[in-house]
């Protein structure tokens, strides 16, 4: 395995030796880079109509180089941002387009100087709309508004409310110009109310899918916003692009994919990142990548980000770990080395890739959406489609109606409430009742934990560092006590990054809805329901997706103050796990 990662340490146990060997000998003897970069889709499908939509989705190859001559045009729009007074810049989106732009930014910072600072917002709580209208004067404002298909609708509804305040009491001058968009040609771009009225839209390539945009206009608008190094990060893609092509054991894309898509079937499929703290936010863009490229038709890699590292006694026989280490600082690595080392001795296997400290994030986009895709013919799936993103949607779409109809959002009989908490749960739960505790309740629940499962905690309310931190306590403790690996995610972000995986790939997770409600709503200007309404018919969607899946869900109401309620959550698992 000696250098194929450009890595500065592999381990694998001896017992998975043999099944990444043959994947990487089998991508190799067929020629997987080459026919990848042919732009031959049966590397994936034998399927006729498979073929034709993954020939439209395989744009992100010539990402790096084509992006390179529009830096000077990149480079012009943000110097005239600045020029214009703009403070910051709040950027709209979910998924795809909106976790490139915040890794940027959350690990490169802007430029002292050179940069404008850059927002994202991709909650429709209504605190966290409020803060965002709240925190930043609108007369000094840029609304970048970023949407694949201009329909989604958090990010439709964002820009309906800025554009509501920009425009109604403000006496701003030429509102329009606070706004611009990056889309899709065509019907994407026109579905974008007063698209027409934007100082700037910036146009991507309709063969690039969200999740293998970062090196598009998705991230490469905001990195110019921020004032970074566009050729630099670029070019640091291009040459990452430049070494997966060849059909060698020392391709680094071929090699990670074939080795993640091997452990994957090999039953270490609960991929756990260990990530240096100043590349940290890079995580939560490969948990989208992957979960939603891979989670699909019962099989998957399921990601596992910035789950806090702790003894080998905790992990079960079903990881993975990839450690990504900042070139040039040993201090974390030095200090991280005792617990990997034990990981290592515990038959774990462990891969460690340096990043360049210089913008080396552009090399590691493209890495990852390379290995992505070939874990994807690895395990037989499509990597671009994403058939089950549309069921919470649809969900949603319905429970809206609903709402319109009769004014009320659909209520549940609970299971059980003491104090701040009530529950909620799935079809299961319901039919066998015990007119329990909260603490039986949830015992009830902790039973039907698989083997090989994983635990996926939703939190469909506004972030901030103190619900964080409790729930990273409450993920710690599940992880503990069941020996789980356990995932983490605010929704609705989640559902445009692993929501995939939760219902497509295989059915094995346990899932954990946390909710609360909303004293200080906000309306959503011309849709007729709030944004509290929105989020609930978000969570409410979801919810029903996964019960028609028969996954075991449990819906948490933390009532009107969540961090009372997850507080109380907090003290009731370590009960019940005692």
């Amino acid at each position: 395995m000696s250098g194929r990662l450009n890595v500065t340490g592999f381990s694998l146990p001896d017992e998975l030796r043999e099944p990444v060997d043959a994947a990487l000998r089998s991508a190799v003897e067929n020629r997987w880079a080459s026919r990848i970069w042919d732009r031959d889709p049966t590397v994936w499908s034998a399927d006729e109509p498979v073929q034709a939509k993954i020939r439209n989705r395989l744009g992100w190859l010539d990402a790096p180089r084509s992006f390179l001559d529009n830096v000077d045009e990149l480079r012009a729009f943000a110097e005239g941002v600045r020029e214009q007074g703009f403070q910051q810049a709040v950027l709209c989106g979910m998924g795809g387009s909106s976790l490139a732009p915040e890794v940027l930014a959350a690990t490169y910072g802007v430029m002292p100087g050179a940069g404008t600072p850059v927002h994202v917002l991709d909650s429709t709580d209504p605190d966290a709309v409020r803060w965002a209208r709240e925190s930043f004067d609108p007369a000094t404002t840029l609304y970048l508004i970023s949407t694949k298909s201009g329909t989604t609708t958090e990010t439709l509804s964002f820009l309906a409310s800025f554009w509501d305040q920009e425009t109604h009491g403000r006496g701003i001058s030429w509102p329009s110009l606070h706004f611009a968009a990056v889309t899709d040609p065509g019907r994407s771009m026109e579905s974008i109310p007063h698209y027409n009225d934007f100082r700037e839209i910036f146009l991507n390539a309709s063969d690039v899918g969200g999740r293998y945009s970062a090196l598009t206009y998705v991230g490469c608008v905001p990195a110019a916003l921020l004032g970074l190094d566009l050729e630099q990060l670029l070019r640091q893609g291009q040459n990452m692009a430049d070494a997966c092509r060849a059909d060698s054991p020392d391709n680094p894309g071929l090699v990670l994919g074939a080795t993640i898509g091997a452990l994957a079937k090999a039953g270490r499929d609960k991929l756990t990142f260990i990530a240096d703290p100043a590349i940290a936010p890079f995580g939560a863009w490969v948990e989208q990548l992957i979960a939603e490229s891979t989670g699909k038709h019962g099989v998957g890699i399921v990601p596992i980000d910035r789950e806090p590292l702790g003894p080998p006694a905790v992990y079960g026989p079903d990881r993975m770990f990839a450690r990504l280490v900042l070139s040039g600082a040993p201090g974390w690595r030095n200090a991280t080395d005792p617990l990997v080392d034990g990981l290592v001795a515990a038959g774990h296997p462990v891969l460690e890739i340096e990043v360049d400290p210089d913008l080396g994030l552009g090399a590691e986009f493209f890495r990852w959406e390379f290995a992505t895709a070939v874990a994807g013919a690895v395990l037989g799936i499509d990597p671009f489609d994403e058939p089950n993103v549309t069921e919470s949607k649809d969900n949603t779409k319905r429970v809206l109606a609903q709402y319109r109809e009769h004014g009320m959002l659909p209520s549940f009989q609970p299971l059980a409430s003491d104090g701040p908490l009530t529950l909620v749960g799935d079809a299961a739960l319901r039919l066998s009742a015990q007119d329990g505790s909260v603490q039986e309740e949830l015992r009830r629940h902790l039973a039907r934990l698989k083997p090989n499962g994983y635990i996926a905690i939703q939190a469909y309310m506004a972030p901030s560092p103190e619900r964080t931190e409790t729930l990273e306590a409450i993920r710690v403790l599940l992880r503990d006590r069941t020996r789980r690996a356990t995932t983490l995610g605010y929704g609705p972000r989640f559902l445009h990054s692993t929501g995939q995986l939760h219902k497509g790939g295989a059915p094995i997770g346990w899932f954990l809805q946390l909710v609360a409600r909303h004293p200080h709503d906000l309306p959503v200007p011309g849709a007729g329901y709030s944004f509290g309404t929105l989020i609930d018919a978000q969570a409410i969607g979801d919810f029903q997706a996964l019960e028609a899946h028969d996954l075991p869900a449990l819906r948490i109401d933390c009532s009107d103050d969540p961090g009372t309620g997850l507080d109380a959550l907090r003290h009731t698992l370590e009960q019940v796990l005692e």
